[in-house]
């Protein structure tokens, strides 16, 4: 009898259809980062009723939101590294763990500074837990339907905003700023208790770790059930030497690395500075209260319907090349803004195209980036984008107040904002253009 030819996990996933048991997989990702989602939203939220009980000024609260969005970059920067070490599943559950027993405390803080500093935990755990979301989908999940599977799960991230949004609001009201918290952490301590129990490893993390070969075959024998894995063995890809944040800057990656953490930046800047200043700015032309609520809410909607279009579309042409022209769309949609801002209709169709174009072109880096890095450095690569990426959110929330302070006419002020989401485009056009050089000395992934 013919010897058995080691399996490729990697195309072995490729060339079979979706199984329930991927499905699965997504949905308990998809869950993890609507809980992500609840806590971001909620904390602006219940900001107001924050400042009231403890007599706070604005700039009191200013440290509230940038101690989560620290939280967050430290996390991403510490679990990435730590889930190409020790697995996904591993750190993925520690961290909604960590986050749910942070948010817990959250709750019963005394003062402000105690608030703060338990904010820092929860944005640490809730940083590690994205980016490896994004990992373990990508890693389960056929080439062919890669990319929209990806961007389909993180619209759980909006999602989760819009509930914890209404949430907040109801139980503020009936039960206090601390219910909203409390409700925060048991949500995902409840759902690791499923992580714990469905929640599987990523099985390409386990053949390159060297795994016993009966859990890859169990693994295996749910996406495939059909398929007949007696016997089988599994190719093992040689594990670079060396910390995996190491990899990030080798020659094969160097270049993308750069690329992908100057779009992770540009893009979230344009993101954050929109979600927290266009309510404002649109209040300075005459709108009402309500009416610039709703137009900033079409932000959010077009990001969401953005990231699975452009995630249908990456998956059926050239990646790079579809991200680089929504960005460039993006950058045009932001500039419209400001000359339509004294239309409520027209500038909500703009700020619908400036969020899909944008937030859907965030979602689906995301996607690229966990398919640009090997194995062996991808929740380090996707964690590390990201972390530099929270560096242009702090910007964007900060740079804000400054960009007002200038006194620009508003067709000048959102010009200038548009700027970043071209630069994002320029990038990803330069990336696709790398990549499809032909490689001297190709390195296997």
């Amino acid at each position: 009898m013919p010897a058995i030819p080691p399996i490729n996990v990697t195309a072995f996933i490729d060339r079979h259809r979706l199984s329930p048991f991927q499905v699965m997989t997504v949905v308990l990702c998809f869950l993890i980062v609507a809980i992500d989602g609840f806590d971001t939203a909620a904390i602006g939220f219940i900001a107001p009723a924050i400042r009231a009980e403890w007599q706070l000024t604005p700039a009191h609260l200013a440290p509230l939101f940038g101690a989560g969005l620290a939280g967050l970059m430290a996390g991403a920067l510490i679990f990435g590294p730590l889930a190409d070490r020790f697995g996904r599943k591993r750190v993925l559950i520690f961290s909604v763990v960590f986050f749910g027993f942070a948010s817990l405390a959250s709750a019963g803080s005394g003062d402000l500074w105690q608030l703060i500093a338990l904010r820092f935990l929860t944005g640490l755990g809730l940083g590690g837990a994205m980016p490896n979301t994004i990992t373990l989908t990508s890693e389960y999940c056929p080439e062919p339907r890669r990319s929209f599977l990806v961007t389909t799960m993180f619209c759980g991230f909006t999602i989760g905003s819009a509930i914890g949004g209404l949430a907040s609001a109801w139980l503020v009201e009936s039960f206090g700023w601390r219910s909203v918290l409390l409700t925060g952490g048991v949500m995902p301590l409840v759902l690791s208790l499923v992580l714990i129990w469905k929640l599987p490893e990523s099985v390409r993390f386990l053949v390159i770790a060297r795994k016993p070969v009966e859990r890859i075959v169990a693994l295996l024998q749910r996406v495939a059930p059909a398929e007949d894995l007696r016997g089988a063995t599994f190719a093992v890809p040689e594990r670079a030497p060396g910390s995996p944040v190491s990899h990030l800057f080798k020659p094969a990656f160097l270049r993308g690395t750069l690329l992908f953490w100057l779009t992770f930046f540009m893009s979230l800047l344009v993101i954050y500075l929109l979600s927290s200043w266009l309510p404002t700015l649109l209040r300075t032309t005459g709108l009402s209260l309500r009416t610039a609520a709703i137009v900033a809410a079409m932000f959010q909607v077009g990001g969401t319907l953005g990231a699975i279009v452009l995630g249908w579309l990456m998956d059926r042409f050239n990646p790079h090349y579809v991200l680089s022209a929504s960005y460039a769309l993006a950058g045009v949609c932001i500039a419209t803004i400001g000359a339509l801002a004294t239309s409520p209709l027209l500038v909500s169709v703009a700020v619908f195209f400036a969020g899909f174009c944008v937030s859907g072109s965030q979602v689906g880096a995301n996607a690229l980036s966990a398919n640009f890095y090997p194995t062996d450095c991808r929740a380090t690569g996707v964690a590390w984008a990201n972390a530099v990426g929270r560096l242009g959110s702090v910007v964007g929330s900060v740079g804000g107040a400054t960009m007002l302070s200038l006194g620009w006419s508003m067709p000048a002020l959102f010009a200038a904002i548009g700027v970043p989401a071209l630069l994002a485009g320029m990038t990803m056009l330069t990336l696709g253009r790398f990549r499809a050089r032909p490689a001297r000395n190709p390195v296997p992934a």
